[in-house]
């Protein structure tokens, strides 16, 4: 009789065990799909010009160093206007 609970009590933690990897997993791939397709349309309206209807809003990027308390930090900025 010990044996059969033996082969149950490995049976329920090999389950257990793959069950606990292969779920993390499989939610972080929904996840991924479910935010790609449900991602927002962002119009951009200047505030102080008036471009024509065919202009364009360019923009430069670049990381620079923030001095920070717990110390230098590189951070992205940004600058964008109509053209």
């Amino acid at each position: 009789m010990p044996r059969n609970w033996t082969f149950f009590a490995v049976l329920a933690l090999i389950v257990a065990f793959s069950a606990a990897t292969l779920l993390p997993a499989a939610a972080e791939v929904s996840t991924r799909e479910l935010a790609a397709q449900s991602r927002p349309r962002i119009t951009i309206h200047p505030r102080r010009i008036h471009p024509g209807p065919n202009s364009k809003r360019y923009c430069r990027s670049w990381l620079a160093k923030e001095y920070r308390v717990s110390g230098p930090v590189i951070v992205p900025q940004m600058h964008c206007w109509w053209y």
